[in-house]
């Protein structure tokens, strides 16, 4: 099992460029695959994640080549995909077996899509319901809610769905499906969600509407290929945006990351936190992109609202750990969407900071951080989640003598380098 120790720093320092966004990675390459003509991608995240996704798609008969740092699909179409003679293994990734389900429900194949152990426990049937009432032949475990799934593919029709949560995976699988559909599909949100998958659908071409937080999209319009950029993963970004915030002696410049609205929740929360954080926008292509700078700031606890949760959803283990240091106390609510993730994430930082001697109470549905100046000397458990183990990596850079995190292999889903990257920026270790 691979672990890693972080030991107290005395400064984050330096220029950093982190892997590419894995959620607009995974996009990229179903959207091109589906085109017609050549897609071409840069930028893209060379996660395990992602890469499980380009390899389902190459099963499916798409010729997909790497050219430097390019990556040239060749579409098959919108209903060019070919019957897989194999399981397609989504390896730890929800984007990837909740969109795969969306857009292979249409398509003219039959496909099982499997995943590890913790995939296999993630809730499933927020995805296969509504797509059955499109008219999607799914089986799986638990009635279809838990996988390994089965795909029957099959005439589709557009629905109004009105999802009970604010889920982009839920919304985009639907959209995927609407696109093999007969007539109009639409999803409406109790509040908006990241909205990539929307914006790239327009960069191929497809027409998307708006009102409010429903988007709909009509079926049998096809895609064309396009050259796509993907910028650098603002989820990753944040572990780093953290680091710097917390360590004194500080300063660090982050490039090329994507800032979309939907994604940056983090960044309000810690500016009201007292973060000292500066945007410099950079012209990118349908994702807004900034450069971030960053610099060691005193943090004070605060609340964060319901309403606030789902642009920060992927970034609350950092969270925690700048709340678990910050002055005073942080109240999290309304997040109890953190318990359906690749773990339990509520009860996984809790468990852990209160390891690190952090007074730390759990709710359902979030946490309250009583922050402290330091944490102690501690051995935490990542559960098999890339965010915690790198939330509490991060964690150890503020620890009296360091904190150790298990089974760090599943960093690499989302950030491989990301170890030599904190150690090249970590320029003051004891």
């Amino acid at each position: 099992m691979e672990q890693l120790t972080v030991e107290h720093s005395k400064g984050i320092r330096g220029e950093i460029t982190v892997p590419g966004d894995k959620s607009i990675s995974h996009r990229a390459v179903i959207l091109g695959s589906i085109a017609d003509g050549m897609t071409e991608v840069t930028g893209l995240l060379r996660g395990e994640d992602s890469l499980n996704t380009l390899r389902a798609f190459q099963k499916m008969g798409v010729e997909i080549k790497e050219s430097g740092d390019r990556i040239l699909i060749r579409g098959a179409g919108l209903r060019g995909l070919k019957e897989p003679v194999e399981v397609l293994d989504m390896g730890n990734s929800g984007t990837g077996i909740r969109l795969l389900s969306g857009l292979l429900a249409g398509q003219d194949l039959f496909a099982v899509l499997a995943g590890d152990a913790s995939l296999g426990q993630r809730p499933m049937g927020r995805v296969t319901r509504p797509l059955r009432q499109m008219g999607a032949k799914i089986f799986g475990r638990d009635d279809g809610c838990l996988a390994p799934l089965a795909i029957q593919g099959s005439e589709l029709h557009g629905i109004d769905y009105v999802s009970p949560v604010a889920s982009a995976q839920v919304k985009s699988a639907l959209l995927l499906a609407g696109l093999n559909a007969e007539g109009r599909t639409s999803v409406t949100e109790p509040s908006l969600s990241r909205d990539h998958t929307e914006r790239m659908l327009r960069w191929f071409g497809v027409t998307v509407e708006r009102q409010g937080t429903t988007v709909s999209v009509n079926g049998k319009e096809r895609l064309s290929g396009s050259m796509v950029h993907v910028p650098s993963d603002f989820s990753s970004a944040a572990f780093f945006i953290v680091a710097a915030l917390i360590v004194d002696g500080s300063d660090l410049l982050i490039r090329n990351v994507g800032i979309n609205p939907t994604r940056t929740g983090l960044l309000a929360i810690l500016e009201r936190m007292g973060a000292k954080i500066s945007l410099q926008s950079r012209d990118g292509s349908d994702e807004p992109v900034a450069d971030i700078h960053v610099q060691t700031s005193d943090l004070k606890g605060t609340d964060v609202a319901p309403e606030e949760v789902p642009a920060a959803i992927d970034e609350f283990p950092i969270l925690c750990v700048a709340a678990a240091v910050a002055s005073g106390t942080t109240r999290i609510s309304g997040a109890s969407e953190l318990r359906f993730k690749e773990t339990d994430r509520i009860r996984a930082m809790t468990v852990n900071l209160q390891i690190a001697g952090v007074e730390v109470e759990e709710l359902e549905d979030g946490l309250v951080i009583h922050g402290q100046e330091r944490l102690n000397q501690a051995e935490c458990n990542s559960f098999g989640d890339h965010r915690v183990a790198m939330a509490m990596a991060v964690a150890g850079l503020r620890s009296g003598s360091g904190i150790t995190i298990l089974d760090t292999g599943c960093i690499r889903t989302s950030f491989p380098g990301f170890e030599e990257i904190l150690k090249g920026v970590n320029r003051g270790r004891k």
